[in-house]
């Protein structure tokens, strides 16, 4: 690796033909388990991907394939906004931590007024312009962390986002805000470990089939909640 290239820089270097060429080369365009009305460009394997994603593009030090997968979390919130699109019908939405983008596909797919799908990883950010792409959808995709700002949005999104306890702290701070500037607040989460779950509330629950090698189990029991 160069060393001119620091952990917080890996992904800059990579230009963005690249990396779409790359996501495409390795993963496939499939329907998740839990929301066949959706196709990403989705790994079988997340170690192999993350191996070569380093080996190929010659830079360490990158994070994890997460925009891989479709994570328990954001098929929940997927599912729930497909099946009463009136949670978005009309609406400004924010899915912030978006993944791959499938819960903000989902709210473009059901009728909202605008989209945004908010995220760090330059891979992730390319994965999601894919994805849009493969669905025939509108969708912005806003670079950067906005967590500490103001999500600007009617409803906000976020799925699998409580896995880190300094992430789910900011993470926890921006939806309350985002809440008490009038927005509904969604998450979609498998009980991770720092989900604030006392002060949410529980509107739906779902079995959905996840890879048993990214999970514990290859069924994960996984709610959308609201904040209380």
């Amino acid at each position: 690796m160069d060393d001119d290239h620091g952990d917080g820089q890996a992904l800059t270097g990579t230009h963005p033909m690249d990396r779409a060429a790359f996501i495409k080369a390795n993963t496939l365009l499939t329907a998740p388990s839990h929301v066949p009305e959706i196709v990403l460009h989705l790994a079988d394997e997340a170690l192999p991907l993350w191996q070569k994603t380093e080996e190929e593009l010659g830079e360490a030090g990158l994070p994890p394939p997460f925009w891989a997968f479709a994570w328990a979390g954001g098929q929940a919130l997927a599912r729930y906004i497909l099946d009463d699109p009136s949670l978005v019908a009309g609406r400004r939405v924010l899915d912030v931590g978006a993944g791959g983008g499938i819960a903000a596909i989902a709210a473009a797919l059901s009728g909202a007024s605008s989209v945004r799908a908010n995220e760090i990883d330059a891979f992730a950010l390319e994965a999601i312009a894919l994805n849009i792409t493969a669905n025939g959808v509108s969708v912005d995709v806003v670079s950067g962390d906005l967590l500490g700002g103001e999500a600007d949005a009617d409803v906000v999104l976020a799925g699998d986002i409580f896995y880190e306890r300094p992430l789910a702290e900011r993470a926890f701070a921006f939806l309350r805000r985002a809440q008490g500037a009038g927005a509904t607040v969604l998450i979609g989460d498998p009980n991770r470990t720092y989900l604030p779950a006392d002060s949410l509330i529980v509107v739906a629950t779902y079995e959905v089939p996840v890879p048993l090698a990214l999970e514990d189990a290859d069924v994960k029991r996984t709610r959308v909640w609201r904040l209380a």
